[in-house]
């Protein structure tokens, strides 16, 4: 009887920490509202917060704005993982780094996206380092309750935050593990086209030119067909024309199939309908990337692109006879009301050096088909990180999940030696 009674005081005591309300805590600290909110997983508390920022970081008196955050509480004792998000947090999702470490999640809506937007917002302080510090003071009111080791993790866009994070504030973490987190080098980063024309098998990369030439030759009968699609969606294409959309999206068709990591035998053949190569084309890239309501919503990306982070172009050997509406060099990055910017390498050149000899303490995780790994940041011997290129993953799937076992051993002897943690994979 007295085993039972003990085994249920500990299974109380269990339950009452797993559900601890942590807002008396909350309450004391500096800029935050928040509500509590339905939890993430089981023993988690969850909330939503929202943080007062100043507009500029260096002068208060441009104003403040409120920054979306959720904070996923397991513990006070627990590794605290910074999820860094590139776009909107439009919901609370739990990240692979924090199931990998048990441990507390706070993550954070990027500045200018979804909620995080300040009235009559200025362009001009949507930079990295505004960002950054963003995400420095955060980590340093929740570092009032949350004492042990902290992680930044970020997928994508969100791995370049984790990236810049870490740079500007190399104190604020101890670990930082980007996913599939490109390092580009230009406005124009041209090692996509080296690596789009390496990718895959020479077959296959003959099978998808041929097809979005195919798709060209054929604009006359596709056009119709796609203006039915887009009203029947109710995509509005005024930034772009729907031909330009239908231009810009052939041209992306080789970029979106290796990303994510489609099966070359799905590409139409010569033989095919005009219905089935259209179907294939928007199953893989499409046009609604292109209508009015996604190009504004990426709008702050494009901006950071076009100023700071690099992105790519569009190759058009081989296409320019059949392209009639795209200019010599389009561009897959679309400024907010299309206007000009400026790129400054600045950033990316003193980061890559960086990272290069100081970049400790970093996973950096890669698709091996994945086109972003192309601009991938380049492995160096200089410093105490960890590559993984995943054979044959993608943007979406290279995730410890599908680590071989060599990997998962490398990955659990390194966080053990670096946070004394021991991973169960």
């Amino acid at each position: 009887m007295r085993i039972l009674f003990i085994t249920l005081l500990l299974a109380c005591s269990f339950l009452t920490q797993a559900q601890e309300d942590i807002s008396k805590y909350l309450y004391d600290l500096p800029d935050i509202q928040f509500e509590k909110i339905d939890p993430i997983d089981d023993g988690y508390s969850s909330y939503l917060l929202m943080i007062k920022q100043p507009i500029d970081h260096n002068d208060l008196t441009k104003g403040h704005f409120q920054q979306k955050v959720y904070l996923n509480h397991l513990g006070l004792n627990q590794i605290n993982v910074m999820a860094t998000e590139g776009y909107a947090a439009n919901r609370n999702r739990m990240y692979e780094a924090t199931n990998l470490l048990s441990g507390n999640q706070i993550n954070v809506e990027h500045r200018y996206f979804g909620k995080s937007v300040p009235k009559n917002a200025d362009w001009k302080y949507l930079t990295l380092e505004q960002a950054t510090a963003d995400l420095h003071k955060i980590r340093t009111i929740l570092g009032k309750l949350y004492k042990k080791a902290w992680v930044s993790t970020g997928i994508s866009k969100g791995g370049q935050t984790t990236i810049a994070y870490r740079y500007f504030y190399p104190n604020d973490v101890s670990v930082s593990m980007p996913y599939v987190a490109p390092l580009n080098n230009d406005y124009e980063d041209k090692r996509i086209y080296k690596f789009l024309k390496s990718v895959g098998t020479e077959e296959c990369r003959k099978s998808i030119k041929d097809y979005q030439k195919r798709l060209l030759k054929n604009k006359k009968k596709i056009m119709p067909l796609l203006k039915w699609y887009a009203k029947g969606g109710d995509q509005k294409f005024t930034y772009h024309s729907l031909e330009e959309a239908f231009e810009l999206g052939v041209l992306e068709y080789s970029f979106s199939f290796w990303q994510w990591g489609n099966d070359c035998a799905s590409i139409p053949t010569k033989d095919a309908s005009v219905d089935d190569m259209l179907q294939h084309f928007i199953d893989v890239v499409g046009i609604s990337f292109y209508n009015d309501q996604v190009v504004k919503y990426y709008g702050p990306h494009y901006y950071q692109a076009s100023t700071q982070l690099g992105y790519y172009g569009f190759e058009t050997k081989g296409f320019r006879k059949c392209l009639d509406v795209l200019g010599k060099k389009p561009h897959a990055s679309f400024n907010p009301d299309k206007m000009r910017t400026e790129y400054d390498d600045t950033y990316n050149t003193k980061v890559a050096k960086w990272l290069e000899k100081r970049g400790d303490r970093f996973i950096h995780i890669y698709g091996e088909i994945d086109t972003w790994s192309a601009t991938a940041v380049p492995e160096s011997d200089k410093v105490d990180a960890e590559w993984f290129m995943l054979k044959g993953r993608h943007h979406g799937d290279a995730r410890v999940v599908s680590f071989n076992n060599e990997e998962k051993a490398r990955l659990k002897a390194k966080l053990k030696e670096w946070l004394d943690v021991d991973i169960d994979l």
